[in-house]
């Protein structure tokens, strides 16, 4: 063995006897070049379990594990501290009693003075509570290793502190598309968008993290392919234990569908929002438009018969048609509130919106002018659509109009029409509008535009961006409510500085399309001479409506509610048609005295008339079946060809001062003279 500096004088032989036999914690022995155990300690017997006398003199191969001795490690022992002086391990080692431990054994050769006798010492120490945390800490790290590497809902890899990629977890290679190989070591600004790359955007995030330990932000990356994702980032700094910055670790979430949810559950919400102001303000205009419609009835009808008794008088004429004009705009505001709270009452009809479009030609351009130009684009094949046609029009007027006025020194309107599918993804934020084919109606002006925000309010009722005094901003709210009820969808897409188009889509029909009706031509009053029952709680309205009857021609008796009405048809008296408001006070309501009144004189014709229907008569914002309505308030020429309509006779003109043989009986009359009878 190779001589060591150490020098076991017969003076250190006994203090270094004594040290070496009162320590516990090592298994301390000699053994001679051949292997011999010379010695043991007390350490020994407590470490390896034999005691002095039943191991020394054996051979120290014996306290190393078969497989060792097999493989040879007692020999390579002496011959390593032969050679070198020392020898070094970690192993098993094994106990008397067969159990092992792991030790850390180090075995150093030495000389004896004066002599060329030579020794080894072996220190041997169970370590096996460290290899135990070692391997616990090697198991934790690979199990952090398997559970990032599993992970594949996030991007997690390590960064240097200057950003380039240092591992690849299997969720950055599915959510960013590069494989480990492809991405390591390139700089982690290649995930950026080229706008926020050219902005500073991936040096700024590492130098936050740096200074504040942890970056987060939400915004839009790149994949391998080029196609963006919104991404959710953390980024923190990694330093060692003396603080020195040596990385950072970066996680990244794909949360597009998350934003998207996002995006869609806010749109709901407005929409939701929208609803519920929808519903308020019909709740609040079907509230008052009964009476408020009543009033106008009035008015109107009384302004209407004085005009007819003072046409000669210049001056009283036009004052009264001032008063009339009044009582009509009252009346159209009644109307738009009505119809952008739903409570119309629609009478839809299977309609080719080409025929109706083409028929308002004229109209158009006597409404727009000779400075806009009008163009129709119409596609072939167009489908047919379920919708009342004389609302329609007077959206499309009303767009018309509002696209004038967004052109003040002309332009062009484009009136386009063509078949559509509104796929699920573009209704998926819309509650009311249901997936499938729809007809187009859309409006296009080269005017001046609409912000965002204008756009955004454009449908709210009385809002408006015109002069005080320059309409009512219930225009585009009436077309809403309209197009809402008759179960389409509207919308609005503008920019400043580059006109306005307004789209409605109306659901298609398969049933073949009806004639469009005729238009009333010319101002003459048709009257006759049939018998009339009106049917009016409210006293002032049931006569005015008598009066404007009466200058009709007809003869005219009167109820003051659905029982009375019964009563004179029961009294059998001959009456061609029952004129009936449809809201009235009693428990007999309306539609069922209509209804037995029908089962008494099957001849009977019906007419009913209202300011607010009430769902009385309207299901599903849809007139029922067969059901004639007259809305409040109406003039005596609407009253006079209503009437005539339903009564299916031509009539006979009517003077024009209005005069006319009638005779008026009232219920009592009725009664009293039946029973004399």
């Amino acid at each position: 063995m190779r001589e060591l500096e150490s020098d076991f004088s017969p003076s250190n032989v006994g203090w270094t006897a004594e040290w070496v036999d009162a320590t516990v914690d090592h298994s301390i022995f000699l053994i001679t070049s051949q292997g011999e155990i010379l010695s043991w300690n007390s350490g020994g017997v407590r470490l390896e379990g034999y005691a002095a006398q039943e191991i020394v003199g054996r051979h120290f191969s014996e306290l190393y594990t078969p497989e060792d001795r097999q493989a040879g490690l007692p020999a390579a022992v002496l011959a390593k501290v032969e050679r070198a002086g020392r020898h070094v391990w970690e192993g098993w080692r094994l106990r008397k009693d067969g159990a092992q431990f792991w030790a850390s054994v180090v075995t150093s050769g030495l000389r004896k003075t004066n002599s060329d006798e030579r020794r080894a010492v072996q220190i041997v120490r169970d370590v096996t509570e460290n290899r135990k945390a070692h391997e616990a800490v090697i198991e934790s790290e690979r199990r952090v290793r398997l559970l990032v590497e599993g992970v594949t809902d996030y991007a997690i890899f390590m960064l240097t502190p200057e950003g380039y990629v240092t591992n690849w977890n299997s969720g950055a290679q599915r959510i960013k598309g590069y494989r480990a190989e492809e991405i390591t070591g390139s700089h982690f600004s290649r995930f950026y968008t080229p706008d926020d790359a050219a902005a500073g955007l991936p040096q700024r995030s590492l130098d936050t993290a740096a200074r504040d330990g942890r970056f987060e932000t939400e915004s839009w990356r790149v994949r391998h392919d080029g196609q963006t994702f919104w991404a959710h980032v953390v980024i923190d700094a990694i330093r060692d234990d003396d603080g020195e910055l040596i990385g950072f670790a970066k996680i990244t979430r794909n949360i597009t569908e998350k934003r998207r949810a996002s995006e869609t559950l806010e749109q709901t919400r407005e929409a939701l929002f929208q609803a519920q102001k929808m519903e308020a303000v019909g709740k609040l205009t079907g509230g008052v438009a009964h009476d408020f419609n009543n009033v106008l009835q009035v008015l109107r009808g009384n302004l209407e018969l004085l005009e007819n008794r003072h046409r000669r008088d210049t001056w009283s004429v036009e004052r009264l048609a001032h008063a009339i004009d009044a009582v009509e705009r009252g009346a159209k505001l009644a109307s738009q509130l009505l119809a952008f709270g739903r409570r119309q009452a629609l009478r839809p009809t299977v309609v080719d919106l080409a025929a109706m479009v083409r028929s308002m030609d004229s109209l158009l351009a006597r409404a727009l002018g000779e400075m806009i130009r009008v163009e129709t684009v119409i596609a072939a094949g167009l489908w047919n659509t379920l919708v009342d046609t004389h609302q329609l029009e007077n959206v499309l007027l009303n767009l018309a109009i509002n696209a004038r006025d967004a052109m003040p020194l002309g332009g062009r309107l484009t009136v386009e029409l063509s078949n559509t599918m509104l796929d699920d993804r573009y209704v998926r934020a819309l509650t009311d509008v249901p997936p499938g084919q729809y007809v187009m109606l859309g409006v296009t002006d080269t005017g001046t535009g609409m912000t965002a925000e204008v756009a955004e309010h454009a449908f709210d009722p009385f809002y408006s961006t015109k002069p005080e005094g320059h309409g009512t901003g219930l225009g585009l709210s009436m077309a809403y409510g309209f197009i809402k009820q008759s179960g389409g969808h509207i919308k609005i897409y503008s920019e400043v500085g580059h006109g306005t188009t307004v789209k409605i889509y109306l659901p298609r029909s398969t049933e073949k399309a009806e004639a469009m009706p005729l238009k009333r031509m010319g101002s003459t009053m048709v009257g006759g001479e049939e018998t009339i029952l009106v049917v009016e709680d409210d006293v002032k309205v049931q006569s005015t409506v008598v009066e404007m009857l009466a200058g009709l021609g007809y003869s005219v008796l009167k109820a003051d509610d659905a029982e009375q009405a019964l009563a004179v048809i029961r009294s059998g008296v001959n009456i061609d048609l029952l004129f009936t408001d449809v809201v009235m006070p009693g428990t007999l309501r309306s539609p069922e005295m209509a209804r037995q009144a029908v089962q008494l004189l099957p001849h009977l014709k019906v007419l009913f008339t209202s300011g607010y229907t009430q769902n009385a008569i309207v299901h599903g914002g849809r007139l029922d079946a067969g059901v004639e309505l007259l809305s409040k308030p109406y003039s005596q020429e609407e009253l006079a060809w209503k009437v005539r309509r339903v009564l299916g006779s031509p009539g006979k003109s009517v003077a024009s001062d209005g005069k006319s043989a009638f005779l008026e009986t009232t219920t009592h009359d009725v009664q009293t003279c039946f029973r004399a009878r």
